[in-house]
């Protein structure tokens, strides 16, 4: 039996439309076939065929503007050189940046927890009362957006 190998790459989506207070209105499928998209114009066949049994997108944050992406080893390369030529998610001008290359699923969201605990310490100071700090740290450390169930608990 084989084992395959999984990689996982954490993208921050930038939209300069959007202020960065509000959240982004992305949705995970359309993120996933916009990337596919672009593979296929700048791989062609081999690369999207490469690719498409192991794709999937597997978190996607609208507050933090974060995204999970799930590559089978090997061709998650066609997956990170073609995140930088995105510039359009649906009607959304955005360009994507590269965070994190990890081979768990586990170390992604270490990886996306510190990431978002540094994102709410910068946000927290331009928050007016309690109660919008409670609710932005809700959003931001919501992990239940997943396409799989995870124990954040057993993180830490």
């Amino acid at each position: 039996m084989v084992r395959f190998k999984n990689r996982y790459v954490t993208v921050e989506i930038l939209s300069p439309m959007v202020p960065e207070n509000k959240p982004l209105s992305l949705k995970s499928r359309i993120f996933h076939d916009t990337l596919v998209e672009k593979i296929q114009l700048l791989h062609g066949d081999f690369g999207i065929a490469a690719v498409k049994t192991g794709l999937l997108t597997k978190y996607c944050n609208e507050n933090t503007r974060i995204a999970i992406i799930r590559s089978r080893h090997g061709p998650h390369r066609f997956v990170t050189s073609s995140l930088p030529f995105i510039t359009k998610i649906g009607k959304l001008d955005v360009s994507l940046r590269t965070l994190h290359t990890g081979a768990t699923l586990k170390h992604s969201f270490k990886f996306i927890q510190k990431h978002q605990r540094s994102y709410l310490d910068s946000m927290w100071s331009k928050l007016k009362n309690e109660d919008e700090r409670k609710a932005l740290e809700a959003a931001v450390m919501d992990f239940t957006k997943t396409d799989i169930k995870i124990n954040i608990e057993t993180i830490g």
